[in-house]
Parts: structure tokens; C-alpha cells; sequence
């Protein structure tokens, strides 16, 4: 017998990203390197929109977000982390241009 397959629909306005791994260490901008054992406090990360809820209004999947991802719900689909939040929980969105934006760029 075949195990069904079935798709993954985010409900109301929950968001599922996949979070971007980091590599073993990081450099600052001065050139030093970090390893990878230093935590650093309340750091917001980035990722990848997965999957959107219906009354998620300004996210859509593939966007790139900045969230904080110690209080999120994980969930695990074909050995692949994702963390599940919801929108109003996502700090930015990266965006290739924008009227209102910062003035910041990746």
C-alpha cells in the first residue's frame, strides 16, 4: 500500500518559514572571526516563506523575513526544520525595491 501524500495549507494568518542555516563561524566587519559557539542575545535571523495562511496580508511564499525564532513552534516534513509564527511575529521583509524602505540592501 502507498502512503498518501497530502499538502500543507497554513490556516488564518500563520506564516511557515524555513530558517537559513549559518554557516560554522561568522566574521564581523572588522574581519574577526566568531565561532560558532558564541550566542548572541535576542538576535533576529532571516528566512524563507514556505507557506502562507489565508489572512496573512504581506507576506507571500518565497519572501525573505527577519524574525525571532526562540519562541516559535518548530515542525519537521521530510527531515527539513521549518518554524511556524505568526505574521504579525515577522519583524521586515527583504524586498527588491520599495518606496518607504531604509535604504539598506542585502
Amino acid at each position: 500500500m502507498v502512503d498518501p501524500k497530502f499538502e500543507i495549507q497554513m490556516l488564518h494568518d500563520r506564516v511557515m518559514v524555513k530558517v537559513e542555516q549559518e554557516s560554522e563561524e561568522r566574521r564581523s566587519s572588522a574581519g574577526i572571526v566568531i565561532p560558532a559557539t558564541v550566542k548572541m542575545a535576542n538576535r533576529l535571523i532571516w528566512g524563507e516563506v514556505c507557506g502562507v495562511g489565508a489572512s496573512a496580508r504581506l507576506v507571500k511564499v518565497g519572501d525573505k523575513v527577519l524574525f525571532n525564532a526562540e519562541d516559535q513552534y518548530e515542525v519537521e516534513v521530510h527531515g527539513q526544520i521549518y518554524l511556524v509564527m505568526r505574521e504579525r511575529d515577522l519583524h521586515a521583509i527583504a524586498t527588491p525595491q520599495s518606496e518607504q524602505g531604509t535604504g539598506l540592501y542585502l
